[in-house]
């Protein structure tokens, strides 16, 4: 390898390089502050900074087009640089809603910030995988520093179980995942996705029970049904802002990812994996409209929307197509403003004793907290894909593209479950404005309500929101597969 190419090379990672050397350069400033608490507010922050520079990165240092890095283990094109500058946002939105909770529950630890900064190189690892290798490295590197997220409040019962049952059923599918993986280079004799494309067009059956594992360990790291199990609990046990921080950036790097390894390597062998992901789809979104029938947490309710959603989002996969793979990051990104609101509120329920996470403890959030109340309303009504939120037209994106691939019974199923799932959505949407006040809510943070606020307001009023990120979208995947 020339000097020439490993400067280019190390160009097209220039936003993970930029993350990772910016996290450890934090690690190193947070031991030498005596006091944690300050080290924490001094982290936190350029935390956030860090990712913001590795967004610009991504936008302005790295060429336009398609390009490849390391002998094409990684690529760095338009849907690598859609899913990068998402996921980096969101990961800068996730540590800024944490600073504030983790002061109040003396939980002020400088490490937050860079595990959360550590998980980002992973997830634009991930999305920017060209390679068998770099996508397990990019999965692997993301887990680890979510598994400690999830357990970060050590002195909880709940955190700590939290951490150790994603810890353990994460290695399970880390262990699916590497199966497949050796079964589809044992059959192919490549890892390079570009090769495996051209032995995917006559798939052996060892080819699709490979792809079939390596499908069975991604929809884990979606929470896709049934490889869903652990959502709720961790969801419900991990500090909230980290559970904020789980139902977005993480969620639109392992998506991106899956539909990359099913549309590039195995775009061949679309006639083999579609049912697989369908039926997928279908568990998912009736999974997540009856399972969160029944909840009064308002975290594992969210849990459960987040695992109808994927379910949508896997629709979108479905189709094979390049219409399909726009809609999906159209729908991941509008997905993903409602739910930072939702979460912005969420970490606003705060009383004198502390946090309370109970829906019934919304009630009469209308008369004390007008503000929070419309936002919540706003993102409940986005989520569950009312008209016209800009979550409607999400799911619009998604039915058009499955209609356009002839998936008519699988556009009837996710509607039906769109209705299911409405009922939870309009009941916290009646809780907070026709319930009798039962909790006094402290003045949120100013981070978090603003956050909160602007979220919902995106929701309900910003249309044309959901109009940029449709042209941006489709500009991102034309003529990428």
């Amino acid at each position: 390898m020339t000097a020439s190419s490993l400067t280019a090379d190390l160009t097209l990672l220039a936003p993970e390089l930029i993350l990772a050397i910016g996290a450890m350069a934090l690690l190193m400033a947070g031991v030498f502050f005596k006091d944690e608490a300050r080290a924490a507010r001094f982290i936190g922050p350029a935390g956030v900074v860090l990712l913001v520079i590795g967004l610009a990165a991504a936008s302005y240092l790295v060429p336009a087009g398609v390009a490849t890095a390391f002998g094409g283990a990684f690529v760095f094109d338009p849907l690598a640089l859609f899913s990068k500058v998402a996921i980096f946002g969101a990961a800068a939105l996730a540590i800024l809603l944490a600073m504030p909770y983790l002061r109040d529950e003396r939980l002020a630890r400088f490490e937050y910030a860079i595990l959360v900064v550590l998980a980002a190189v992973g997830m634009g690892m991930m999305v920017s995988a060209n390679d068998l290798i770099a996508m397990y490295m990019g999965v692997e590197l993301q887990s680890l520093a979510l598994y400690v997220l999830a357990a970060f409040n050590r002195d909880s019962l709940r955190a700590s179980e939290a951490g150790l049952k994603y810890f353990v059923l994460g290695a399970l599918s880390s262990g699916m995942l590497l199966y497949g993986a050796s079964l589809v280079y044992g059959f192919t004799g490549a890892t390079g996705f570009a090769e495996i494309a051209i032995a995917a067009q006559e798939p052996s059956v060892g080819l699709i029970f490979g792809l079939v594992f390596v499908i069975c360990g991604l929809a884990f790291k979606v929470s896709a049904a049934p490889f869903h199990m652990w959502t709720p609990d961790v969801y419900e046990g991990s500090p909230t802002p980290v559970t904020a921080f789980f139902a977005t950036a993480p969620k639109m790097a392992a998506m991106v990812l899956l539909a990359r390894v099913l549309l590039e390597p195995f775009g061949a062998a679309s006639d083999q994996w579609v049912q697989v992901i369908s039926i997928i789809a279908v568990l998912s979104m009736a999974v997540g409209a009856f399972g969160a029938l029944t909840q009064q947490n308002i975290k594992r309710l969210m849990a459960y929307s987040s695992i109808g959603n994927m379910g949508y989002a896997l629709v979108a996969i479905s189709a094979a197509s390049e219409t399909g793979l726009w809609a999906l990051l159209a729908f991941l990104v509008l997905y993903m403003i409602s739910v930072i609101g939702a979460f912005g509120v969420i970490l606003a329920m705060r009383t004198a004793e502390g946090m309370v996470e109970q829906v019934d403890d919304l009630a009469g959030l209308a008369q004390s907290r007008p503000g929070l109340a419309w936002a919540m309303t706003g993102v409940m009504f986005s989520i569950g894909g009312l008209p016209f939120m800009v979550g409607f037209f999400g799911k619009l994106f998604v039915f058009y593209a499955a209609l356009q691939a002839g998936l008519l019974w699988l556009v009837i199923i996710a509607a039906l479950m769109s209705v299911v799932a409405a009922a939870y959505y309009l009941r916290v949407v009646k809780v907070i404005w026709f319930g009798e006040p039962t909790a006094r809510f402290v003045n949120p943070a100013f981070t978090t309500g603003t956050i909160a606020n602007l979220a919902g307001l995106a929701s309900v009023v910003l249309v044309p929101v959901a109009a940029l990120v449709f042209l941006w979208a489709r500009g991102s995947v034309t003529g990428l597969f």
